[in-house]
């Protein structure tokens, strides 16, 4: 009796939210968001993947420099993120705490909150069940840090979700301004992350096997083409822009700064282990997304998404949207096994993590498939919400984040403190410029609290070009990783005369940093010639 009172409660609690749940879930999830950002930025976390550092170093980049302008996005990582901070990154407290970033993820976070709240009301569970499908990925702390860093996981999962939630509504009353609504939120994913180009390929299949399976090819041909066209926009302008900023419209893909050309130095060192072997692809994934997910959501996930298969109550067409929602696995396994991505997990073959993170990209699916799960459980739904709930306290108290690790003691977090740090004493009341190769070494540009002007790299044109050419004539300091060829300076300058009137002055396991001898300063002259453009 007692606790058929408490369930009561509990129902009740949950119906008074139901008055105005956007709100609610967005008021609630905004307080939260904040508060774990203030968390990790007074703890000094909110900036340890050297990714996020990069990020933001790539929007400060276009308005802020020695050559400014667009062009600073680039081609190594999709724009769309960058884009974002713009309006905040020319402020350096928002440049130097990470909030220009984190902005955009926490936005992004609260956005995911509401779109699994919605997305499970179409599914027609129940009140209960789709505050606890919320409660399933706010209380997940791989999220919670996430979303108060730079990175770009929290956008990228608000786009997708958005679009498989409009490819829902669509599947279930064919309004062409549901198709349009997942088209445009697609669109926007592939310019954050190349997992949203496969969504965009996947959604396209989901929608020609509806159509096709409900008013023939003709039907089928007309609305995919309808979704590819404004879909695919984005990848259509990327490669325009490749082709006008770098003569290379696959640059992106085939550049010396690209992930296939990361991922063939891997290779090339015998670590990229998954490459050809569905079994560790597969294995590979299953440990980050259980690490990050903290397995039991997971396999309670995995089960409602089989239930919600086998559901009569739900027409074929409601369950094939649904598949939207596993794109990401099926995409990271692809990746894996084609030697396009790369991703260590402690224990499995190495004793290191790397992209780990990539694991919370089903955190949005988990949750929704849980949900619906507890929502068709009836008489045991409570026994299960409370196993939940005390793996996520154990969680909890445990300070358990996968992705926390990865950024620590992983290579998506290797040290730079000591290379920043020697720059930040020896050259902050200096004049003179270094020489350093972004694509290597921006996590050491960010942390180092220098000017991006006092920054000579690849990105800054006639003054990278004059400077790997005479380098004691612009530069006063090199960073670089000595004899290592992928360390674009070091390729550069290796056979550069004015080399030898540098000396070693410290070496790091990072990278070591040479000085222009005292008796060469007299000689420096960085002035462009006349004539020079600063768009050559």
């Amino acid at each position: 009796m007692e606790f058929s009172i408490k369930k009561t409660a509990i129902r009740d609690f949950a119906e008074k939210f139901e008055k105005k749940p956007v709100q609610t879930i967005a008021g609630i999830l905004s307080i939260v968001s904040v508060v774990t950002f203030i968390y990790y930025y007074q703890n000094g976390l909110g900036l340890k993947y050297n990714d996020a550092r990069s990020h933001l170093d790539i929007a400060r980049r276009v308005v802020e420099g020695l050559k400014t302008g667009a062009a600073q996005l680039g081609s190594v990582w999709l724009p769309l993120p960058h884009i974002l901070m713009l309006p905040t990154i020319w402020n350096d407290f928002f440049w130097h705490s990470g909030l220009s970033g984190a902005i955009v993820s926490m936005i992004s976070f609260v956005a995911v909150g509401v779109l699994i709240y919605k997305y499970l009301k179409a599914l027609g569970v129940g009140v209960l069940a789709r505050y606890f499908g919320v409660l399933v990925f706010v209380l997940n702390i791989n999220v919670l840090y996430m979303q108060s860093t730079a990175m770009t996981e929290l956008l990228l999962l608000a786009t997708m979700t958005a679009g498989s939630y409009y490819l829902l509504l669509w599947s279930r009353k064919k309004r062409l301004v549901d198709i349009l609504k997942s088209a445009l939120w697609i669109m926007l994913s592939t310019a954050i992350r190349y997992d949203g180009w496969f969504l965009l390929g996947f959604s396209a299949m989901i929608i020609s096997y509806i159509s096709f399976r409900k008013k023939g090819f003709e039907e089928a041909e007309g609305v995919t083409i309808l979704f590819l066209t404004l879909g695919s926009l984005a990848i259509f302008l990327w490669v325009i822009w490749n082709w006008l900023i770098f003569n290379d419209p696959l640059y992106f893909i085939l550049g010396p700064f690209s992930a296939h050309a990361q991922q063939a130095q891997i290779d090339a060192a015998g670590e990229l282990y998954t490459k050809g072997n569905w079994f560790i692809s597969t294995i590979s994934y299953i440990y980050a997304l259980m690490y990050n997910s903290y397995s039991v959501p997971a396999v309670f996930g995995l089960i409602g998404f089989l239930g919600l298969l086998k559901d009569k109550i739900f027409k074929i067409e409601v369950k094939i949207a649904s598949l939207a929602l596993i794109s990401p696995f099926i995409f990271n396994v692809l990746a894996l096994y084609f030697g396009h991505s790369v991703l260590f997990v402690q224990g499995v073959l190495t004793d290191t993590w790397f992209n780990v993170r990539y694991g919370i990209m089903l955190m949005p699916s988990i949750a929704i498939f849980f949900a619906y799960l507890v929502d068709r459980l009836k008489n045991i739904k409570f026994s299960v919400i409370a196993i939940y709930l005390f793996v996520m306290l154990f969680a909890f108290l445990g300070r358990d984040a996968v992705t926390i690790d990865d950024a620590l003691v992983g290579a998506s977090g290797k040290n730079v403190t000591e290379v920043s740090g020697w720059l930040k004493e020896n050259v902050t009341n200096e004049k003179e410029y270094v020489l350093i190769a972004a694509a290597s070494h921006d996590a050491i540009i960010f942390s180092s609290g220098l000017p991006m002007s006092r920054f000579v790299h690849e990105g800054t044109g006639p003054y990278w070009k004059f400077a790997i050419e005479n380098p004691e004539k612009w530069v006063r300091w090199i960073v670089v990783r000595t004899y290592d060829m992928s360390d674009w300076t070091w390729r550069e300058i290796v056979d550069a005369p004015g080399l030898s009137k540098f000396e070693l002055v410290d070496h790091y396991p990072f990278a070591d940093i040479y000085q222009l001898k005292d008796e060469f300063l007299d000689e420096m002259d960085p002035v462009l010639p006349p004539g020079t453009k600063m768009n050559e």
